[in-house]
């Protein structure tokens, strides 16, 4: 039996401007984009209309699972948790992050990631879950025994995103020791004959497998038709490199030069949304509404504020007279879905799915009303 929603009296956001008129969903596909009025359907009261938002890139699940040093949540009850929240934030497809390799910082006990990813795809199976979840995997390259986990994973279908990641003092994100200091040293709280020791592991484990771990992971996501994302590259040495391993995304480049390289060898240059909205990174690196304004800002992740995924669009589209909320937009919702391969979402098009989001500006917050995956109303 055929299902029809129509949604009428909407601003349709589509990729490349925004009309005025009616939508209908059909069979959780989108079947008609009316460009004029419909008599009948469902009124939005002249509200957005947004593809369903795509989330490459979020720790929120961990923040769910773990909400305090040493405190580890039921699996089943943190997915559910977060699941609801990414859901009411408008993120219709979201990529989970688990972390890879072994990292005295963290204090995750081997294992713990794959069960995860087992309840994961159990909440799927069982069809408990309101956004399409699917897994990336953050590769720590400096550990000793990353390769050892993502063997664990390498068959699982749930992962179709890959970083490799190196976040030693003195690389990528923390090319300085004063940022190293303020970050590490002030989070766990170590003494300074502490905080060196640490500092000297971290340096000697990059030295030693870095740059292998680098390259076997790419080769191994390759063969399985794993997306590749390189992490806080901050030169051009390391752009080149990122190139030479097929990698299609930039995730956080600490520097316009690297921004600049990465876009340019046609990678999709992705930035934090709470960097767009509070108005810098937090770690002291470059702004992502600098990229923006430069033209080499593709993809936005929320990070780890779910909400900020919805917010950040419009702040930019405000800020930035040759920037259009149309083209703001694309970077949660085309643009994504199309760096990882998913061509089935991410725009108001016939014959994609019915992910959608209804929002209205409150004084000047973008509010999520309502949101449908594949014409169902989730939210």
């Amino acid at each position: 039996m055929t299902t029809e929603t129509v949604l009428t009296n909407a601003r349709l956001v589509l990729e490349d401007r925004i009309v005025s008129g009616s939508l209908i969903v059909r069979d959780g596909v989108i079947a008609e984009i009316d460009e004029g009025g419909s008599a009948a359907g469902v009124d939005m009261d002249g509200d957005y209309i947004l593809p369903g938002l795509v989330e490459l890139h979020t720790d929120h699940l961990e923040s769910h699972y773990s909400p305090r040093p040493g405190v580890r949540w039921n699996a089943i009850s943190a997915i559910q948790s977060h699941d609801a929240q990414i859901a009411a934030s408008g993120i219709t497809t979201v990529f989970d992050c688990l972390r890879l390799g072994s990292d005295e910082d963290d204090g995750f006990r081997t294992g713990e990631m794959r069960a995860i990813a087992d309840a994961l795809k159990a909440a799927r199976e069982e069809n408990r879950l309101r956004a399409d979840h699917l897994i990336h995997l953050r590769c720590e390259v400096s550990s000793s025994d990353v390769l050892e986990h993502f063997a664990d994973f390498e068959t699982d279908s749930q992962v179709r995103l890959a970083s490799l990641m190196d976040h030693a003092p003195g690389q990528r994100q923390f090319q300085t020791m004063d940022q190293y200091t303020l970050y590490y040293k002030t989070k766990r709280g170590l003494s300074d004959e502490a905080f060196a020791h640490f500092v000297k592991r971290r340096q000697e484990s990059s030295a030693r497998y870095s740059d292998t771990h680098r390259k076997a992971l790419a080769s191994a996501c390759a063969e399985r038709g794993i997306t590749v994302a390189s992490h806080d590259d901050a030169t051009l040495d390391h752009v080149s490199e990122a190139v030479g391993f097929g990698v299609r995304l930039a995730e956080f480049p600490t520097s316009l030069e690297a921004a600049e390289a990465s876009h340019e060898a046609g990678m999709s240059v992705l930035m934090g949304a709470p960097n767009v909205v509070r108005g810098g990174s937090h770690s002291g690196n470059i702004a992502a509404t600098d990229l923006a304004r430069a033209g080499v800002l593709d993809v936005q992740s929320s990070d780890y504020v779910p909400f900020s995924l919805i917010q950040a669009p419009f702040v930019l589209a405000d800020e930035i007279e040759d920037l259009d909320l149309a083209a703001a937009i694309r970077m949660v919702t085309a643009t994504p879905a199309r760096t990882v391969g998913l061509d089935d979402r991410g725009s108001l098009t016939p014959g994609k799915r019915a992910d959608l989001v209804r929002v209205r500006r409150e004084t000047g917050v973008p509010i999520v009303r309502t949101v449908w995956r594949q014409g169902e109303r989730v939210a």
